[in-house]
């Protein structure tokens, strides 16, 4: 089982950075690849970016490629997302999630077995 919470949302005026935190209670975590998902209202979930459970595999969803850094450390059982430039599309909620069967690093929300509550994201103009 692994419980994750996320972290570090908030409101930021556009051109503005934020690093979310996603922390994960279980040993398991160590060896499972991590997504981050975002959520705009009237919107589907939308994949953002992953992370092998190494940490050497990186994918970023187009949109935000070049503004967003995903990075992980096993030792605190954490995962960031580092967001420059944001922009007032990136407004939504993310969610971290946790896929136990896939090492390595996925864009499809079906292979994720733990997801967390998620944190706010607002930019405004």
């Amino acid at each position: 089982q692994v419980q994750l919470v996320e972290s570090g949302g908030g409101l930021v005026q556009a051109g503005g950075s934020l690093r979310l935190s996603c922390a994960a209670s279980g040993r398991t975590f160590r060896v499972a690849s991590v997504g981050w998902f975002r959520q705009a209202p009237g919107k589907d979930r939308e994949f953002v970016s992953s992370i092998s459970s190494s940490g050497e595999v990186t994918v970023y969803a187009d949109s935000v490629k070049g503004r967003v850094t995903i990075s992980r450390d096993n030792a605190k059982n954490t995962v960031y997302l580092q967001i420059d430039g944001l922009k007032l599309e990136d407004t939504a909620v993310y969610y971290c999630a946790v896929s136990t069967r896939i090492p390595g690093s996925t864009r499809i929300p079906g292979w994720y077995d733990y997801w967390g509550q998620g944190t706010q994201v607002t930019v405004s103009s």
